[in-house]
């Protein structure tokens, strides 16, 4: 049996309670708020909708304070209206943008809410082409498995 159906045959209802949903905001993030509407489904779970902005390696945050202003109040107003999709199901959500390396990020986002179940997209990598300092191009989905606490889902975005 996958973690993931482990995970939800242990929770009283059948569903989880804690649901994180990371996501870059993109049309193809859709599917991971589908998915976890489903998993969230007759108002028993909580959901967190997490955004991270890339912060720019070896820069201190101060030098761009108003480029990160401009960049979390757009996507705080993106995130409200992401929630009102489960808001309109009576589902609790919360929604919080952060500042950081995403997987980092995520992880630490995952244990702050007590998570039971992760929902995010994940997309092809092209292993031929380097960044952000990993030897190879490495989707946040990967690194965040490095280091992960809950169960997750995951499909091809």
């Amino acid at each position: 049996m996958s973690p993931l159906r482990k995970a939800a045959k242990t929770e009283k209802t059948g569903v989880f309670s804690r649901v994180l949903i990371p996501t870059d905001l993109t049309d193809g993030a859709a599917r991971s708020l589908k998915l976890a509407l489903g998993l969230a489904r007759g108002g028993q779970a909580t959901v967190t909708l997490v955004h991270v902005i890339q912060q720019v390696p070896g820069l201190p945050p101060g030098e761009m304070r108003a480029f990160y202003d401009r960049l979390v109040e757009r996507s705080r107003r993106r995130l409200a209206s992401a929630a009102k999709l489960f808001a309109g199901r009576g589902i609790t959500i919360r929604s919080q943008v952060l500042i950081g390396e995403p997987a980092r990020e995520i992880v630490r986002a995952a244990a702050a809410a007590r998570a039971d179940v992760i929902v995010m997209g994940s997309h092809k990598v092209n292993p031929k082409r380097r960044g952000m300092g990993e030897p190879h191009r490495v989707s946040r989905r990967a690194r965040y498995v490095r280091t992960a606490t809950a169960p997750e889902a995951t499909w091809r975005s």
